[in-house]
């Protein structure tokens, strides 16, 4: 009878085991899956992300030498019209990021900065200057240097970068919904991002 109970017991207690171990394995299996649908995804939204947008400038360029002290003064000037096309654009492949499959932890620890390309098509009107004070090609890059400066300050002015910024949520909101509906958590600056909302605030 004891060996009887003994096997039973010995029998009973190899199932558990069994189950327990297959049960492990099928968990340790999800989440493997989930973990490469997750970087998957991650590699889906890898890409370059561009908004793009038309400036206008205006520029008057003035230039005054003197020659031989304050008595005589050589000038230049030119009246210049800049159309630039404009891009902002996240490259998204640089994205980085740590997965945790036992915490379930998608974290994102950096998050590509903004690359502002400009393209400006300069025009030059009304471009006179004095025999002693002639047009030079450093005249030239001054006007572009300080062209650039202000189209600069245009677009940090603008819509183009916050609509940029916006297409950037976009994308990491694919992210989101795929964690949430695994059952993982998106985590940025430490903190849980639980909606998109939250994806703005963090990058502000």
């Amino acid at each position: 009878m004891k060996k009887v109970l003994f096997g039973a017991v010995i029998a009973l207690a190899s199932v558990l085991i069994y189950k327990s171990c297959t049960e492990d394995r099928k968990q340790k299996s999800i989440l493997e899956e989930n973990s490469m649908l997750i970087q998957q995804e991650l590699r889906n939204v890898s890409k370059l992300v561009v908004t793009e947008g038309h400036f206008a400038e205006v520029y008057n360029y003035k230039d005054s030498k003197e020659l031989f002290g304050p008595l005589v003064t050589a000038h230049k000037k030119a009246l210049v019209v800049v159309n630039a096309d404009v891009s902002i654009a996240y490259d998204m492949s640089k994205i980085e990021y740590e997965v945790d499959e036992a915490q379930k932890l998608l974290t994102i620890t950096q998050i590509p900065e903004p690359e502002i390309n400009i393209n400006p098509d300069f025009e030059y009107y009304d471009v006179t200057a004095d025999y002693l004070n002639p047009f030079n090609a450093g005249d030239y890059n001054a006007i572009k240097r300080n062209v650039n400066t202000s189209l600069m300050k245009k677009i940090e002015a603008s819509s183009l970068h916050s609509n940029a910024e916006n297409r950037l949520v976009s994308e990491l909101s694919r992210i989101l919904v795929l964690t949430n509906t695994m059952g993982w958590t998106l985590v940025y600056n430490n903190s849980a991002v639980e909606n998109t909302e939250q994806l703005k605030t963090f990058l502000d």
